[in-house]
This record gives C-alpha cells, sequence and structure tokens, in this order.
C-alpha cells in the first residue's frame, strides 16, 4: 500500500476538505496521514474518522508572532515534516505554505515521490496579503509552480488565471462540495428561537470575518420592524462580539454557535434561505465559490449571492438562487424581497438536480483521475 502524506499548515481541527479528501485517498488503497501543527490541548496523533493524524510540535511555536519568528517556525517545520515523510511516495500540500515542505521531500527522497499541490484559493491575491508579504508569496509561488507533478485548485476562474500567469497546464478543479446526503427539511432554528412559520428565516454560515457582508446584513436586519424576516448567524471569527451585541439589541437577528460538520446540514436545512454575500475586494473573492453555497444547496434551501464572476455565473446556471446585483444596503434589502416573491416549488426541483453534480463524490472523481 503506498503511502500518502496529506500537509496542511493548520491545527487540522476543523478542515473539512483536507478530512474529505483524505478519506476519498483512503478508500483508493492509500495509506493516508494528515501532517498538520501541532497545538496546546490537541493529541499528537490520533484517528479522525478513519483518517490517521500526525501533529507536529516545534520548539518555536511559543516565539511571538512577528514576521521573522514566523519564518523560524516554518522553516522548523518543514525540516521536521521532511525528515519524518521523507519516505513516503506521495505528498499532497493543501496551500502555498504546505507546498515547500512538499518540494522538499520530492528533492531529497530515493524514491520517484509524487506532489500535488492543492490551492485552496487565489494564493496570491487574499484579502489579508499585502506588501511585502504579498510580494514574497508572487515570487515564491512562481519559483515553485512548475514543480508540482499536478495542480488543483477550487474554480475555473482561479485555473484560467494560473494558466495565464505561469504558462502551465490548466490546474485541476476540485470544488469543495459537502458529502452527498439527502437531507430532510428540519426545525431547530424555529424551535430554539421561538419563531413561528410565517416568519422567514435567513441564515449566514460560516467564518464571522470581513468582506462577507456582514455588517451590511446586520444594518439591513436591524433596520426591520417587525419579525416577518430574521436572520441568524451560525459561525465563528473576528466579527462574533459584533453579532452577539446585534443579535442582544435587535428582535430579528440571532446568534447560534457553529456546529459540528457532522449535524451542519441538519441545522441549515432549518433556514429558509441562504446568504452569500462576499465583497468584491480581491481577486481571490471575485474568482470564489465558496463552500457555504454547496452546504445550502445540499441542504435543499436557495441563495442569495454576490454578483461576482464564479458565483453568479453558477445562479445563472443553476437558477438555485437569485444574485445581488450590489451588496449595498438597498442592494441586499431589494435581494430579499425579490427571492420571497420567486415561487418555492422552481427553486426545489432545480436544487435537487444541482445537488446531482455538485457533491463530493462527484469531486472524488477528479482526484481518482489524478491519482489512479
Amino acid at each position: 500500500m503506498k503511502r500518502l502524506a496529506n500537509i496542511v499548515l493548520n491545527d487540522f481541527t476543523n478542515d473539512s476538505r483536507v478530512l474529505k479528501t483524505s478519506n476519498s485517498l483512503n478508500h483508493m488503497n492509500f495509506r493516508v496521514t494528515v501532517v498538520a501543527l501541532h497545538n496546546k490541548g490537541l493529541k499528537e496523533k490520533e484517528n479522525i474518522d478513519g483518517v490517521e493524524v500526525k501533529r507536529i510540535k516545534i520548539l518555536t511555536r511559543q516565539l511571538p508572532k512577528l514576521r521573522f519568528f514566523q519564518y523560524l517556525k516554518f522553516i522548523e517545520f518543514i525540516f521536521r515534516a521532511v525528515w519524518q515523510f521523507r519516505n513516503y511516495d506521495y505528498i499532497h500540500c493543501n496551500d502555498l505554505n504546505a507546498l515547500p515542505v512538499g518540494l522538499f521531500i520530492k528533492f531529497i527522497s530515493k524514491k520517484d515521490t509524487k506532489v500535488v499541490y492543492d490551492c485552496h484559493e487565489y494564493e496570491t491575491e487574499r484579502i489579508n496579503i499585502k506588501g511585502l508579504e504579498k510580494f514574497l508569496t508572487k515570487i515564491l509561488e512562481r519559483s515553485l509552480i512548475n514543480f508540482p507533478d499536478c495542480i488543483i485548485t477550487v474554480s475555473d476562474s482561479i485555473a484560467n488565471e494560473y494558466v495565464n500567469l505561469y504558462k502551465i497546464p490548466k490546474p485541476k478543479i476540485v470544488l469543495n462540495c459537502p458529502v452527498f446526503k439527502k437531507q430532510p427539511k428540519c426545525n431547530i432554528f424555529r424551535e430554539k428561537f421561538d419563531l413561528n412559520e410565517q416568519q422567514k428565516i435567513f441564515l449566514y454560515q460560516g467564518l464571522f470575518g470581513n468582506g462577507r457582508g456582514i455588517n451590511r446584513l446586520i444594518n439591513v436586519f436591524s433596520q426591520f420592524k417587525d419579525k416577518e424576516d430574521v436572520i441568524i448567524f451560525m459561525g465563528y471569527g473576528p466579527l462574533y462580539n459584533k453579532i452577539k451585541s446585534a443579535a442582544e439589541n435587535n428582535i430579528n437577528i440571532f446568534l447560534h454557535q457553529s456546529v459540528d460538520i457532522n449535524v451542519l446540514l441538519s441545522y441549515t436545512s432549518s433556514a429558509d434561505y441562504g446568504m452569500a454575500l462576499i465583497d468584491d475586494v480581491c481577486l481571490n473573492y471575485r474568482y470564489c465559490l465558496p463552500n457555504k453555497i454547496f452546504e445550502y444547496l445540499m441542504a435543499g434551501i436557495p441563495f442569495i449571492g454576490s454578483n461576482l464572476t464564479e458565483m453568479s455565473k453558477f445562479i445563472e446556471n443553476t437558477n438555485t438562487g437569485i444574485i445581488a446585483h450590489d451588496n449595498s444596503f438597498k442592494g441586499i434589502k431589494n435581494s430579499i424581497n425579490s427571492i420571497k416573491k420567486i415561487d418555492t416549488n422552481i427553486f426545489e426541483k432545480n436544487i435537487k438536480e444541482a445537488v446531482k453534480i455538485y457533491n463530493w463524490e462527484e469531486q472524488e472523481k477528479v482526484l481518482k483521475n489524478i491519482y489512479i
């Protein structure tokens, strides 16, 4: 059985894509080990849903988070990972920061080690990357991009950008879809927050971060004078306290903690509509197809999405939601009113067709073509 190291530079506590990829590769008869960073309170070795996990302890982890020390931590992780996994047959590198690790192993290995670069985002055009860091990231990716045996990315537009930038064959596309599931409609939110059947529940789930329309969603729903339309924020992140304050002071804004991926769709299905408002503040966002839109569909609910390249194309092709033509207060409010006027039976039919295509089992076929 060939051994495969699936490397990710986080502590692997909330990374569904890496877990799904690992499970798929396990089913293809690879012996998969997820290689992650150790963090206080976590096990160095454990088995998660059938996947072996090894978290690497680094001595420099306690150093300050200044850029110089971050580089030291990264270098230590590279050397420790290379030493432990130098004889593996395949290295699956999640995001650019894992790619140097995989390539070091490839270059020193006595085997013909294969490296797959799985970029979950448009790496050099992320919202939080600027100045010197952005410059160095671009140099790093350009220097390494020709060495992996295969490249995977998450949207057609990003794949085309890589072709234009680096003159490489078009990367394979593996969308971040959930595993197919026939999810029955649940009523968790109505029961928990004492909402009636006439009230329309809009759901934002995922990271509470900037650039995702959260502030404007709060502004829109805080202006509603009754509870005919409510919004539930379910997730975690830096804007948590702001949402908590809004929920405490508005009758139609609610906050729910994030839930385990295994029960997520039951909660999602308890809403009437999903919200996926990504701001056009960087190319990574412009070309994104966020995993939440596929979760909304698998849970059987239509969604409002931003007028961005990939998302608008997806909505037009599937007719599983509507496009908010801009993310302004007025644009969001108009979208809320518009989606409520559309016959839900139309959405229901289209969603059933869409999830036959946009599920992890279909994405797994791409992985099989790469690895087998």
